[in-house]
Formats: structure tokens, sequence, C-alpha cells
């Protein structure tokens, strides 16, 4: 019964559960050259979130995963930012608006490590603790929205 209770919530706010095998794992290196695997941050949940500068609701989203990152220790957010024309204007975007969490400069390549063909930005994923998909959102996602999933999960 909780299961059925889980995924009408995840319908009713939007949510597509992602149960692809090839999404268990992931390598991303960020800007700072820093790598994230889904195997380093066990005992987490982990969002990735594939955004662009030119994409209204994808800044609109910004401040809250901005949000969730300085303030939850429970959760690493990593963006991937796709269909830039320079870097560099990407990471002065970073710099202006101070995200705090690992950006990736991201390609296809980085978007099918999840399984997935990205269809639409803003998409976001979600892994639970133990490394497991857990839910994917394509379009806005809200801080509310990511709060009342994991605590939902509980």
């Amino acid at each position: 019964m909780k299961r059925w209770l889980t995924i009408f919530l995840l319908v009713l706010v939007g949510y597509l559960p992602v149960f692809e095998a090839g999404a268990y794992g992931f390598r991303f290196e960020d800007s700072s050259g820093k790598t994230h695997t889904l195997s380093g941050y066990k005992g987490k949940w982990v969002l990735v979130n594939f955004w662009a500068t030119w994409c209204p609701p994808c800044l609109r989203e910004i401040p809250d995963l901005s949000e969730l990152s300085r303030e939850r220790n429970d959760i690493v957010i990593i963006g991937i930012a796709m269909e830039y024309d320079d870097a560099r204007d990407v990471m002065k975007f970073v710099e202006k608006m101070t995200i705090p969490y690992a950006i990736v400069l991201g390609d296809r390549t980085a978007a099918a490590q999840l399984g997935d063909e990205l269809s639409m930005l803003p998409s976001t994923y979600l892994f639970d603790p133990d490394g497991k998909p857990a839910a994917r959102k394509i379009g806005l996602i809200t801080r509310a929205e990511i709060e009342a999933f994991i605590n939902n999960t509980h």
C-alpha cells in the first residue's frame, strides 16, 4: 500500500520513477577537475540536474537547488550544463549566480550515462542514499518537491 501511495504522490508532483538498469552509476568530471561517481556518495541523496543558461525554467530552479546544497548535508547536487557555445560563458554565469554545487560541462555522452535520452531541459534525476534511482523529473523542480519526495520515502 505504501508503494502505491508513493507512486501516486510521484505522479501528482510530476515525477517519473527511474528503473533503467544503466542508471546505477555515472562518472562526471566537474569544472574544477573533481571526479564525481554515484558510488562516492553512498549514504546521501544525489540529485543530478541537467540545465542550460538560456533555459528560463532552469534559471528559476537554481536558487532552490543552491539553498538545498548550502543547507542540507544529506544531499549532493551536481549540475550539468548543456547546450552551450563557450564553457567560459557557463562558468561566468555560475559565478554570477553564486552556484555552490558542482558544475559539469555536459554533452549527450554525459546524459547517456543515466541510461536515458535527455528530451528536455531542465531534467533532474534523484538517487537514494543506497545509490539506487529514486525519481526523475522532466521540467521545473522546486525545493519543496524534492524535500517532499525525500520525506515521503522514509
